[in-house]
């Protein structure tokens, strides 16, 4: 089984491409859909998340607004936050790794917005970077209902640069073409890393 880490800084386009790689064939795990999950009414963070911080629980769930508002450009709460949803991501993402080995998968594709900075890239056989120009993720992101350049700058400065991301990078997969060069390309790395003949021929 093929283990492969996607990633990419915020606004890059990761999601579109991991439902890319899912209609190709692979089973695909997102982390922020993971912890979607755990914000979510009855969910494993409720509890803790209550104790730390039950401002931001409204009618049983997390208001993730609410959240990063106390969160963000406070080191002590980020901390604090961190080490209730890390070690739930970690279980979930295990749990999605065992279920793929037993259903035989050739391909997992793993989303992880901050694979290298939490140093997960040892985890993976093939690291994938997911990358656009800065003035093109900076129009998507703020384009996103409340956000801000406050907002974004904070949450940049908890990642690390594309630059380096892409230097660290086995495959780069652009994001600032027309959506078909973009899967032609994936589609691609796909074909390279399973083994099969390429779209293309």
């Amino acid at each position: 089984m093929i283990k492969i880490g996607l990633t990419g800084s915020i606004g890059m386009g990761k999601s579109t491409v991991a439902a890319m790689f899912a209609e190709l064939g692979a089973l695909v795990w997102s982390a922020d859909g993971a912890v979607h999950r755990m914000y979510e009414k009855g969910g494993a963070a409720i509890a803790p998340l209550t104790e730390l911080f039950p401002e931001a629980i409204v009618n049983g769930a997390v208001d993730r607004p609410r959240l990063a508002a106390l969160a963000l450009g406070a080191p002590e709460k980020l901390k604090k936050l961190e080490s209730v949803v890390h070690p739930l991501v970690a279980a979930d993402r295990e749990t999605f790794m065992g279920a793929a080995a037993q259903s035989g998968a050739r391909m997992v594709v793993l989303d992880i917005p901050l694979l290298f900075e939490n140093g997960s890239e040892r985890l993976f056989d093939i690291v994938i970077v997911v990358s656009a120009p800065a003035e093109i993720q900076r129009a998507r992101v703020l384009a996103r209902p409340g956000m801000s350049e406050e907002k974004l700058n904070a949450i940049l400065a908890q990642q690390m640069p594309d630059e380096e991301k892409r230097a660290k990078a086995d495959y780069v997969i652009a994001t600032d073409q027309a959506l078909e060069e973009t899967q032609k390309l994936t589609a691609r790395i796909y074909a390279d890393l399973i083994g099969a003949p390429s779209p293309e021929g």
